[in-house]
This record gives structure tokens, sequence and C-alpha cells, in this order.
């Protein structure tokens, strides 16, 4: 049984040899005449032309505009009381949840507080240093921003602040 012949593309690429094709081209180089040196010369110039020539050459489309939707969450027709309503409205939801969330963070301080007393800490000298140091580190922002009351220590806004 005789052996299955190899693909096209295979049988061509065998038969190719880089060392093959330059002595080809010098031999025929050789051959050439007394004209060779200017039809090399005027080859190369024309190949570089047309190389440089389509280097420069750019074709690029514009870009896709962006697609936009608009989404209205209130209506365009509205009136200055609708709008100062709804922005009461808006406020007062927030100041619940801003109470809610305070509520919550004096709960979870409450809850540390009580570990701390139950490991043995004193919880209260370390809340003091806390506050000390909150006060020195606002003074010392004071004083970088240049503010008036930079040489005052900064009064607390409220006793159960949940930080």
């Amino acid at each position: 049984m005789a052996a299955p012949t190899p693909p096209t593309q295979l049988t061509f690429w065998r038969n190719i040899s880089p060392g093959g094709a330059i002595g080809d081209l010098v031999a025929v180089f050789r051959q050439a005449g007394r004209h060779r040196w200017r039809t090399l010369a005027l080859s190369i110039a024309v190949a570089a032309g047309i190389f440089s020539i389509l280097a420069r050459e750019e074709h690029r489309i514009p870009p896709r505009l962006p697609n936009i939707t608009y989404i209205n969450s209130w209506r365009a027709d509205r009136s200055d009381a609708e709008i100062r309503a709804g922005n009461r409205a808006w406020h007062d939801a927030q100041a619940k949840l801003d109470a809610e969330q305070a509520e919550r963070d004096r709960e979870v301080k409450d809850l540390y507080k009580a570990i701390g007393r139950a490991s043995g800490m004193d919880v209260e000298a370390i809340e003091r240093k806390a506050k000390a140091d909150q006060a020195a580190e606002q003074r010392a922002l004071n004083a970088r921003l240049g503010h008036p009351a930079a040489a005052q220590p900064a009064a607390p806004t409220h006793t159960n602040a949940g930080h």
C-alpha cells in the first residue's frame, strides 16, 4: 500500500528554500547586464515610495454616538410649590433615616462598652482619650486650614455621637 500523499500546502512549502531564493536572485542580478544597478535603485525607490504612501494612509470611521436615555423622575410641568413640597418630604425622610442610623450607632457603641466592661477595660477613660484625640485632630486641621478657631478646642455638637 502506498503512503498517503500530503496536502498540497505542505508540498508547496517543501519546495521553497530561503537560501535557494537568495541564490536565484544573485544569479539573475549577475545576468542582468550593465543596467542592473539602475534597475535595482529604481525598483527600491518605487517600492519605498509605495510603502511610504501606504504607511501614511489612515482609514478611520467616526466613533458611534452614545445612545442617551433620559429618565425623568418628576413631571416637567411641576409648580414651585410642588418642588418645595417634594424637597421638604425628601429632607424629612432623610432626617428620619439619619435619626435611625444615630440610634443604631448608639446601640452598637453601648454594646461595645458593655463588652469592654466585661473584659475589665476602663471604657470611660478610653472614651475620654478618644474625644481628646478627636479634639486635637480637629484643632490641627483647623490650624492647617487657617481657620480662626484653630487655637480653641473643638466643642462637641452633641453628646451621643455614634462615632
